[in-house]
Parts: structure tokens; sequence; C-alpha cells
């Protein structure tokens, strides 16, 4: 499941992360580097990840990334009061969707968009791990079910 819309789907939870830009965010262009929205992109995951998961599935899993693709829209300047706004997507086996987007709202202009893989893993051995009912109902949008209820013939 891919979302391509600025905001999370109805129905799907998502994070506000409040960010400012820093005066060491900034690089030779005059703008917040490319690096600092992929640290914010992370920062706003695990903020999620520990406001929504119980703390037994904080101790049983860590999350390692498998693929991160960003589009970089606008750029944002020291000073500039911004939100990492951040949602579930659909999960395929050990790779859980998540969406992140970089707005700044005093104009509601997106400045980034990312799409981010995740793979949960066992914190003693960092080897991939499957999650559980719970954490999966909490960090996966179910998929869709097929026409005629999934059975093949």
């Amino acid at each position: 499941m891919s979302a391509t819309a600025d905001d999370a789907p109805v129905g799907v939870p998502r994070l506000e992360l409040p960010l400012v830009v820093e005066a060491g965010d900034i690089d030779a262009l005059g703008h917040v580097n490319n690096t600092v929205y992929l640290r914010w992109v992370q920062e706003a995951a695990v903020a999620h990840w520990r406001a929504r998961a119980p703390d037994a599935a904080q101790a049983a899993y860590l999350w390692v990334v498998l693929r991160h693709e960003i589009d970089y829209v606008r750029p944002a300047m020291a000073g500039d009061e911004l939100v990492a706004r951040t949602w579930i997507g659909g999960a395929d086996g050990l790779a859980f969707e998540r969406h992140t987007r970089i707005v700044r709202p005093r104009d509601g202009r997106v400045l980034a968009r990312a799409r981010t893989l995740w793979c949960p893993v066992d914190p003693a051995s960092g080897r991939p791990r499957r999650v559980g009912d719970e954490v999966r109902a909490l960090f996966a949008v179910p998929s869709p079910e097929p026409p005629g209820g999934g059975a093949s013939t």
C-alpha cells in the first residue's frame, strides 16, 4: 500500500512532531540539508513507535530501515517552525511501510515527502523477527480484501 496524498488516510492514526530549523541544519546553499530531513523522518518514526507501542513490544522489538525514499519539494530555512507528520502504511511479511510529511504550518506547504520501509528485529540477536498480532494491528494498515473474499478456484 502506498499513500500519495499529503496526509494520512481517514482512520489511520498519525503522530505530529514539532521541529525548529537550527543553524546547524543549514548547508552551503542556505537551506536545510537533505540529511537533516532524513534525521527528522527517523525521529518521527521513533516518536510514533514510543507513543503507540506497548512497553512489552518496545522491549521485544527494535526497527531497522530497509529503504528510504524522500522527495524534496521546497526548502526550509533557519528559524522555520515545522511539523513532521507520520503514519503507517501496509506491511508485507517483515517490511512495514511508513509515510512522513515535513510541513511548514504557517503556510501549510509540504516541504518533503518520505516513504520508508522498516523491518522489526530481535534486540538480542539483531535478526529479523516477526511481530505479534497486536503490533501488526498498531503498525500496519490491513490490506484490502480482494474481490470475492480472496478465494481462488
